[in-house]
């Protein structure tokens, strides 16, 4: 059994080395199926949103091909570096349907194929496109999550093929904005959604046509499957001839709106800012308390903010992620407060005289900015959606001025004349 997989293998290879047929012009557009896989999401973080690749079939010559522009390797050389930075490559991959439809099956994730309803002219041309696109010349590509992605570049190949109509048919206005596909498509691990959703600015804010809700292959599936386009013979058609569920897997489905987070953030923040006021009310009693537990609340509200908007400051000054740059999080979270994780462990070290001052300061200048980023929505370059955020960090913010003020004052007062 090894070896006649190995043998499968090793002749399936040298049949990918010399091209496909429609590549070499050997196919007739009659014996050719084209279809669309839609993959449903997986468990890591780039799998959330689904994968779509497109299949091209010869019945006559028996031979097949799947087209993958999801490639990426791990083992690149500076890969972890160019993810970041946003000039991570991609490229076009051409595999085994087979092999494919098992490996995501053992994963465990939705297979829907939809058979094209193209006509023969058409399916050579976009077969033609597929085969020329792996070309080591032409396969690599730099990815952009929402307007250059795996799903991106099967739509614009269709497009092509019908003559542009797929996109102008989706020219209108979309359901969601790419923040709220993002959340939505994100939902299965909140932390993981939040953290997303906070270094996004707002130019996944506006509303967008439906051609570009295609950067999530389950919604370029459902386009399809409800469009009509005119082929060449001046008939109207669907786009889909058949659709074939291949696996549904055990997964929750992804819901139709994206998780609200304003009110857990809000109790969140209410709660986080309440702390230190209640170490400071209990100063009265016990001074020591009051003075070590808004040093420790200080230190740790800076070192979470200040980190944050360290790195909403690095997506924005040192990489290519536009949809990061100018973010407006900054006003909430500054790297500024990462000063209070020095000033708030030298305040419950004892030393009060100099900290505590400086500690109340701080705090009132950055709850001023964060106000400042509210202040400056009524402008129209001020548009982030980010009000959930601002009820979580406001309270907290709030909370510490009050505090370190309230201490300051019960330190003068404690002071002999």
């Amino acid at each position: 059994m090894r070896l006649l997989t190995l043998v499968v293998l090793l002749l399936s290879a040298r049949g990918f080395a010399q091209g496909a047929p429609w590549s070499r012009g050997e196919s007739q557009g009659e014996d050719l199926v084209i279809s669309l896989v839609t993959f449903g999401p997986g468990d890591d973080v780039p799998s959330y949103f689904g994968h779509v690749a497109l299949v091209v079939e010869d019945r006559r010559l028996r031979q097949e091909r799947l087209y993958n522009y999801g490639m990426f390797s791990f083992e690149e050389p500076g890969m972890l570096l160019k993810f970041i930075r946003g000039r991570l490559e991609f490229w076009v991959g051409e595999d085994s349907v087979a092999r494919t439809l098992e490996f995501y099956r053992s994963l465990n994730r939705d297979i829907t194929v939809q058979v094209l309803n193209l006509l023969p002219e058409a399916k050579v041309k976009l077969a033609k496109a597929l085969g020329d696109n792996v070309l080591p010349q032409n396969r690599d590509y730099l990815y952009n999550h929402y307007f250059d992605n795996c799903s991106t570049r099967p739509r614009d190949l269709i497009d092509r093929a019908v003559d542009g109509q797929l996109v102008r048919a989706t020219s209108v206005p979309g359901r969601m904005t790419l923040r709220q596909h993002t959340a939505r498509w994100g939902w299965v691990d909140p932390f993981i959604n939040l953290a997303m959703d906070y270094g996004l600015n707002d130019q996944v804010d506006p509303p967008i046509p439906q051609s570009v809700e295609a950067f999530i292959p389950a919604e370029l599936m459902n386009q399809l499957d409800k469009l009509t386009y005119v082929n060449a013979l001046g008939k109207t058609v669907p786009y889909v001839e058949n659709t074939l569920p291949l696996y549904v897997s055990t997964r929750p489905k992804t819901p139709d709106r994206p998780p609200r987070y304003f009110w857990p953030l809000l109790v969140a923040g209410l709660l986080a800012g309440a702390l230190p006021v209640l170490f400071v009310g209990a100063g009265h009693l016990r001074p020591r308390f009051a003075r070590i537990g808004l040093g420790i609340s200080s230190a740790l509200a800076g070192l979470v903010m200040g980190i944050l908007g360290t790195l909403v400051a690095f997506l924005w000054l040192g990489t290519n992620h536009l949809v990061a740059h100018h973010n407006e999080n900054l006003f909430l979270t500054s790297p500024l407060a990462l000063a209070a994780v020095v000033l708030g462990v030298s305040l419950a070290r004892g030393h009060r005289k100099a900290a505590a001052a400086r500690v109340a300061r701080l705090w009132g200048a950055l709850l001023g900015l964060a106000l400042l980023g509210l202040l400056l929505k009524v402008l129209p370059a001020f548009d982030q959606q980010n009000v959930p955020f601002a009820a979580l960090w406001l309270p907290v913010l709030l909370g510490l001025t009050v505090a370190s003020r309230l201490f300051l004052r019960w330190q003068r007062e404690a002071q002999p004349a």
